[in-house]
């Protein structure tokens, strides 16, 4: 009886001893895991602190850059658009800041603005295409010859063209004013449209455009602005669609037309005119459209070059 206690008893000791072993080692497992965990901690902080001011620095430079581009800006255009005259395009998501100064950096070419249309969310609404489509038809001017492809955008740019770009060859107005007005008038009622008042034709046009398309049917949307923008250029002496970096992606029209190669043969485009830089780029790529070529200008992937006639490896 004492010998069965004595074993039981040992046989308690060694699975407390066991137990006392497991807690220690796992102790020692837990303090060396913790000890390498603060040391990896310590060092993706510091990295983390090292991309930061990599970042601080990169961001200062483009501040920089763009103050400089802004200070030349004036300089580098003068005389390029000189005695030529620019409608402006936008759509809502322009940022009017960015218009305004574009307009005045147009203006210090030696350009005049002859006014600016504002196309609405609705111009691009898929919904409204056959709305869109309709009106554009019943206001087609007299004379007029729009292209047979049935897309909302590329008739749109087909009328908008015929009364607010100038004939290319002679630098007349391809309709009346009363036909003006009343396309004008037409798309305004239909809610397409808002234009300043006394819009008139340009010899060029620049498009303004900012952001991916988004929602149901965003490609639709952005393909509808790119579409009208490459038929406006088919109307006049020259076109530039300008955006921000994110229009030149999947989704927005500038995307659409870069990966569009009847498109980029005779439209321009520039993906940065959200910078001084970017505004420079496209009076350049306006004059350059008077001269009969065309480029892809900014910063994405799917640019050629910054700005036209500059190598895009800096050489």
């Amino acid at each position: 009886m004492i010998s069965l206690r004595y074993h039981v008893i040992s046989i308690a000791a060694v699975f407390l001893a066991l137990a006392v072993g497991v807690v220690l080692g796992s102790t020692a497992l837990s303090g060396s895991l913790l000890s390498g965990l603060s040391n990896e901690k310590g060092e993706l902080a510091s990295q983390v602190s090292d991309l930061q001011a990599q970042r601080n620095q990169l961001n200062a430079r483009l501040t920089d850059a763009d103050a400089f581009a802004g200070a030349m800006g004036p300089k580098v255009v003068a005389g390029a658009l000189d005695k030529r005259s620019v409608v402006m395009v936008t759509t809502e998501e322009t940022s009017p800041a960015d218009r305004d100064a574009l307009k005045q950096l147009i203006t210090q070419s030696g350009a005049t603005v002859t006014g600016e249309l504002q196309l609405t969310s609705s111009f691009m609404d898929p919904a409204k295409a056959d709305q869109l489509r309709q009106v554009v038809t019943r206001l087609q001017p007299a004379g007029a010859t729009f292209p047979t492809a049935g897309d909302p955008g590329t008739l749109a740019g087909a009328l908008v063209g015929s009364v607010l770009l100038l004939n290319k060859d002679t630098a007349q107005p391809q309709s009346t004013t009363a036909e003006l007005a009343a396309a004008i008038g037409g798309l305004t009622d239909g809610g397409f449209v808002k234009a300043s008042p006394n819009i008139g034709p340009g010899q060029l046009a620049v498009v303004m455009t900012a952001g991916q398309a988004t929602g149901d049917g965003a490609g639709d949307k952005a393909a509808t602005l790119a579409r009208f923008s490459a038929q406006l250029d088919r109307s006049g002496a020259g076109t530039v669609l300008a955006g921000d970096p994110a229009s030149a992606e999947g989704t927005g029209a500038i995307g659409v037309v870069r990966a569009d190669t009847s498109a980029t043969s005779i439209l321009s485009t520039v993906d940065n005119v959200n910078t001084a830089a970017g505004r420079v780029a496209t009076v350049l790529a306006l004059r350059e459209q008077l001269d009969g070529a065309v480029g892809r200008y900014g910063i994405a992937g799917n640019a050629q070059a910054p700005a036209p006639g500059v190598n895009p490896s800096g050489s």
